[in-house]
């Protein structure tokens, strides 16, 4: 696996986040509950964060226990599978509670993940070596 497609992941569940939480942050429940054209565009960012989350490296969803990674991708596929279901609700809550929580540690995760990029290098052959600093 190449050392950038979990950062590139990532990067897509922070933009998602951003999107969505700039779609609701100035609504009230009523509004965003008017709005269907916003409903979709959120569900669609919640789909993309879902996504992203799944095709991330065991490792660093296992290395990253505190984000509930099951619950993320479980809501993505009954997005996809349930379309005719979806809680508006469930929608609201994730992108107003749930989402800026989220959005903080996984800027986190990519701070660091930059930081041990950035002392890894690739020797002629290819092969990863690390830097001693």
């Amino acid at each position: 696996m190449l050392l950038d497609t979990d950062l590139t992941r990532l990067r897509h569940i922070v933009e998602s986040s951003q999107e969505a939480i700039g779609y609701v942050q100035s609504l009230t429940r009523a509004e965003f509950e008017t709005q269907r054209p916003l409903q979709h565009s959120v569900v669609r960012c919640i789909e993309i964060i879902g996504e992203a989350s799944c095709r991330l490296s065991d490792t660093l969803r296992k290395s990253n226990p505190q984000i509930p990674w099951v619950d993320i991708i479980s809501m993505r596929n009954r997005i996809v599978h349930a379309y005719f279901d979806i809680d508006v609700d469930v929608v609201w809550k994730t992108a107003i509670e749930d989402l800026p929580f989220l959005l903080i540690q996984i800027e986190d995760i990519i701070k660091i993940r930059l930081i041990t990029l950035s002392h890894v290098f690739l020797d002629d052959s290819g092969s990863f070596i690390q830097l001693l600093c």
